[in-house]
């Protein structure tokens, strides 16, 4: 058993059958990328992953639990965070503000500290976001609004907003489209500099296979909401049924 394990989905809309059957299993403290042409159900999956959608068929846990009906918030209490394929920032507050946003909650009136935020008390709020900042090499910006940064940097402060809450599961959605190759190379750095320092998981979608193939320890390989195959990346690497998969055709 993973950390995360993924047991017989399958989910239609309608007469299109977007998964069918898919198992995997994405082991604590791995990366697992989730690769596959266009249209192949990698984001479907991830939205069951997350509660944005509800499998037909088949479970998901994570840490032995059942994540299906759970809201999106309640997967966030249980460690998964999930950075979305466009930034998913507030573009008219300070890179600082944005920080403080997954450590408050708004009641009655008032913003008051999650339940299951990494700080103790309010008064840490501050220190807590700066060092933050620091371990992505944002510190420095932490009061330039938002919307100025480059889409490269928007996504590293997505990113310093997920580990804020110190998930167990980062789940990342294309986090290198649209990036210019240094900024794609950045990404790749700090994601490994991520790994390193913390005690995390974390699994992938991503079409960039430099990407792919600079980080995962594992490679999970979906073709018309069906696996094809899974294997460490140099397995993946010229496998025949990856080649058909992407060019229609046998090796």
């Amino acid at each position: 058993m993973g950390l995360l394990d993924v047991k017989d989905v399958g989910k239609r809309f309608g007469g299109l059958k977007a998964l069918s059957d898919v198992n995997l299993s994405v082991k604590d403290n791995s990366v697992h990328a989730i690769i596959g042409p266009n249209g192949a159900g990698k984001s479907t999956l991830l939205n069951c992953l997350v509660g944005k959608l509800i499998p037909d068929s088949g479970s998901v846990l994570f840490n032995g639990a059942s994540v299906l009906g759970r809201k999106p918030h309640e997967i966030n209490q249980l460690g998964i965070s999930r950075v979305f394929q466009t930034p998913e920032i507030f573009g008219d507050l300070t890179v600082m503000e944005n920080m403080l946003i997954p450590l408050l909650a708004h009641r009655d009136g008032a913003y008051r500290l999650h339940a299951y935020s990494s700080v103790s008390s309010e008064k840490d709020l501050t220190t807590r976001a700066e060092e933050m900042l620091d371990e992505v090499n944002m510190l420095d910006k932490r009061n330039m609004n938002a919307a100025s940064m480059s889409r490269g940097d928007k996504r590293r402060l997505e990113m310093a907003m997920c580990l804020i809450q110190d998930p167990k599961l980062l789940l990342l959605d294309e986090p290198t489209a649209g990036m210019a190759r240094a900024d794609t190379n950045n990404t790749i750095d700090l994601l490994k500099e991520i790994r390193d320092k913390r005690d995390i998981t974390i699994a992938i979608i991503e079409h960039d296979m430099h990407v792919v193939f600079s980080l995962a320890d594992r490679i999970t390989v979906l073709a018309q909401g069906t696996p094809l195959v899974e294997d460490t990346p140099d397995n993946i690497k010229g496998h025949p049924k990856v080649k058909e998969a992407y060019l229609g055709e046998t090796a």
